[in-house]
């Protein structure tokens, strides 16, 4: 099942005006198709065009292409389900579109979300390595080892995220429509509501709470190491650069998508436990939770900003690809701008 969904339509255990509630529903339908639609958008085109460029300078190869590669791969899987959401929010949360979709789109979504926190993780991890140990960081840190880790991060998030898949569309009987990423009616109750504290919980300390803490670690050690260090060599001016650059966008994407939705997610979930809520503090709550979870889903539009900025050599591989462009243009006699091929020449990122 879908937990902003659950916790954006899930009552808490009943009290005496619990029927008398406004339903969030024209506001969660129009929040999410337009939030879902620009994410699509932006998602598709900068983490596309980020893709094929990883894809077509793949022969300079290093670990970090290989992190880059990978959580480009994985934005692109999550923001292709998402016109399916947008579709079913404009039918007014009516689902047309089978049992199997439902549960693999639901899946995506947070397959994504942690895949993109772990990534960014291991993409730290080697940021630091480079800046403070950057002999050991030669032996350590290899392509086929990246590759590796990339693997083992798939297997785990797609396990971790298996409950996702347990749910799928069901027929609302008061609404006489089929649905999806929402909960059935008979979804109620103390034992079901412990039984989502505990999934959160898991998937908070697994999922969010492990890789931020090693984050925030790998960023302290690269920030002294920096400090203590005069960067004189070019090389390490460019290397300092790309660090602060990195822990700028990721601390900001974790700041805006991923922190807002677990905080709120956690709070909401203990909300549901209450007996004496208002109607005013549950609609609240609920339109809390969905605004949280589009910010959440908008970390496919971060992502690129981080290939860009803090990618080793992005700017040079986007050098790279425009030139293999222009000689193919060049060999069928279009013309081209071999001028300012070789001024725009060597772009450090």
């Amino acid at each position: 099942m879908d937990l902003e969904i659950q916790m954006g339509n899930f009552s808490p255990t009943p009290f005496p005006n619990s029927t008398e509630c406004p339903s969030i529903d024209d506001f969660r339908n129009r929040v999410y198709s337009t939030a879902y639609s620009l994410i699509t958008v932006f998602g598709l085109v900068g983490n596309g065009f980020a893709l094929l460029v990883l894809i077509r300078t793949n022969r300079q190869s290093s670990p970090f292409h290989t992190y880059m590669l990978n959580l480009a791969v994985s934005d692109i899987l999550c923001v292709s389900t998402l016109p399916l959401r947008v579709i079913y929010y404009v039918n007014k949360g009516e689902w047309h579109l089978g049992d199997f979709v439902c549960r693999v789109s639901s899946y995506a979504l947070y397959v994504n979300l942690y895949c993109s926190i772990y990534f960014m993780a291991v993409m730290s991890v080697t940021r630091f390595l480079a800046i403070v140990f950057p002999v050991k960081n030669m032996r350590l840190i290899t392509v086929r080892r990246s590759r590796f880790i990339c693997v083992a991060v798939w297997v785990l998030i797609c396990l971790l995220s298996s409950p996702f898949l347990m749910s799928g569309q069901h027929f609302d009987p008061v609404t006489n429509k089929t649905k999806c990423f929402e909960p059935p009616k008979r979804f109620k109750g103390k034992g079901k509501v412990s039984k989502l504290v505990m999934l959160n919980y898991i998937s908070l300390a697994v999922g969010f709470l492990l890789p931020f803490l090693v984050i925030l670690i790998c960023y302290v050690g690269i920030i002294r190491a920096l400090l203590s260090r005069k960067m004189v060599a070019r090389q390490q001016t460019a290397a300092g650069k790309r660090a602060i650059r990195m822990i700028v966008i990721v601390l900001l994407t974790f700041l805006v998508c991923f922190v807002p939705y677990h905080v709120q997610r956690t709070i909401h979930l203990h909300f549901l436990s209450r007996t004496d809520a208002s109607c005013e503090e549950t609609v609240a709550m609920q339109k809390y939770v969905v605004v949280a979870m589009c910010f959440a889903a908008s970390n496919s539009c971060f992502d690129p900003l981080l290939y860009f900025f803090s990618g080793e050599g992005f700017r040079n591989r986007m050098h790279s690809f425009r030139q293999s462009i222009e000689s193919r243009r060049n060999k069928r006699g279009i013309p081209g701008s071999q001028e300012v091929r070789t001024n725009n020449h060597l772009d450090e990122s």
